[in-house]
């Protein structure tokens, strides 16, 4: 996307997967800067997005854009990503924002993954939102020709995790490894796990707003009991 804009990188020194929305509240933050002019963070994603915003740049980006993740980012993993919540942080602070993902780990088509990025990034560029919105982008392990059309969809669910993975430590203490995530449980037409197995790529519209809306008035009832 260096072409398309001034384009300024500031990632998490390390892998985060799964940190989620988390900030880094106990210690305070380095950014320095790498051979390759990127900058990195000893923390989190979510941290690497509100440094950037909150201080570090001079001015405000455009564009949130955060990715692209060695594997999928669909369903109920929302909850857990660093790189959509990454995305999600520039979505608090008032920025647009798209999180890309690429389903299957390897990193294989990633150079097909970054055309479709590019293409969703110019389209907004062309013509940008009415207000700023979060979305979430999985994209197919496939040749960027054999993509199918972009399918607007909602968050699938999956069934419940794998159990954890047990062993021991050299001091001979029991020690856990969160299992993988289970298999689709919700992932009919319509829903991203559908639209990536059919080849096309996923772009589901995020909201962060967590309010039960229906349950309020059942709650209202049982609070006045």
């Amino acid at each position: 996307m260096s072409d398309l804009a001034e384009v300024i990188v500031i990632a998490p020194e390390r892998d985060r997967s799964g940190a989620s929305n988390s900030l880094t509240l106990d210690r305070p933050l380095t950014v320095r800067k790498a051979a390759s002019g990127f900058f990195y963070v000893d923390g989190t994603p979510t941290d690497c997005v509100h440094i950037a915003v909150t201080g570090y740049l001079e001015q405000l980006p455009d564009l949130v854009v955060s990715g692209i993740n060695d594997g999928a980012n669909m369903g109920d993993d929302t909850l857990y990503s660093g790189t959509v919540a990454a995305a999600t942080e520039g979505h608090l602070l008032g920025i647009p924002a798209i999180a890309f993902s690429l389903v299957q780990k390897g990193h294989r088509h990633l150079d097909s993954a970054a055309r479709v990025a590019r293409d969703l990034v110019e389209r907004y560029l062309r013509a940008p939102w009415e207000r700023p919105m979060l979305l979430n982008v999985n994209i197919p392990n496939q040749p960027y020709e054999d993509m199918g059309p972009l399918e607007v969809t909602r968050l699938g669910k999956r069934h419940h995790a794998e159990q954890v993975i047990t062993g021991k430590n050299p001091r001979g203490e029991t020690i856990y490894w969160i299992g993988p995530a289970g298999s689709a449980s919700d992932a009919g037409p319509g829903t991203d796990f559908h639209a990536t197995s059919s080849g096309r790529v996923s772009v589901s519209p995020l909201r962060v707003d967590l309010t039960a809306e229906r349950h309020l008035d059942e709650m209202r009832r049982w609070c006045d009991q």
